[in-house]
């Protein structure tokens, strides 16, 4: 494990594009799992940056999504697939039939769960997968209470829903359901980068890389991976660990 401990926001989000940025250099043809939320977005932010400046082409990546609001259509503002439409691949040279988000509105939750594991495999898994952190400790919407290994259909927990809901008009409209990548195709990711920040990570993040590995917080089973770096800022650990 690696740890990086910003100053704040901006320079995590800095740190994350380096790290992003330097795969997409050595491996052109890179497969990147990539995360939504509020988290990432300067990540993001500072990778389209790079493309402008002409760093980086991201012609020939191909990315993989970890989850989708289950009833939610990519046109829908809300979902997903319109946040990495509107976040990054707008504003980047990516191909946007090599970028994969779970199917939201798929009738049999389960079968799209069994499509997607079978396109990672067919995609070589990917090369780097970035994490946000939920403030129960959740990856992805893995909830607390158990470790599933494949994508599958989830009922999201009230304060999951409730830590969502500043994303929508109004708390009603938040999904009660996602269909989320599992930890089998996390774990076997070549390499994961987590961020976080904020003080409503900092006990999450401390159960998650301190505490004991169990499925009532998801992100410590990250702590099996032998290639994790965590990207946060001093309010998130506030003291050195």
């Amino acid at each position: 494990m690696r740890i990086y401990r910003e100053k704040n926001y901006d320079a995590m989000s800095e740190r994350a594009a380096q790290i992003i940025g330097a795969l997409v250099l050595q491996k052109p043809d890179c497969v990147l799992g990539l995360a939504t939320g509020s988290t990432p977005i300067g990540t993001y932010q500072r990778l389209i940056g790079a493309y402008e400046k002409r760093i980086l082409d991201f012609s020939n990546v191909k990315t993989v999504n970890l989850d989708e609001y289950r009833g939610l259509d990519g046109t829908n503002k809300e979902s997903y697939r319109f946040f990495m439409n509107h976040n990054l691949f707008d504003h980047i040279n990516i191909d946007k039939a090599n970028t994969h988000v779970p199917d939201g509105l798929a009738a049999d939750g389960a079968a799209a769960g069994r499509a997607y594991d079978e396109m990672m495999v067919d995609l070589g898994g990917t090369d780097l997968q970035l994490l946000g952190l939920g403030q129960n400790g959740h990856i992805g919407f893995n909830e607390p209470g158990q470790f599933i290994a494949g994508t599958h259909v989830v009922k999201l927990t009230e304060s999951t829903i409730k830590a969502n809901s500043r994303l929508f008009d109004d708390i009603s409209q938040v999904p009660r359901e996602a269909i989320t990548m599992g930890m089998r195709g996390i774990m076997t990711s070549r390499e994961i980068l987590l961020v976080a920040n904020g003080p409503k990570k900092t006990k999450a993040l401390e159960a998650a890389l301190y505490g004991p590995i169990t499925p009532d917080v998801p992100a410590s089973i990250l702590q099996l991976h032998p290639n994790l770096i965590v990207v946060c800022d001093e309010e998130a650990l506030p003291q050195m660990q």
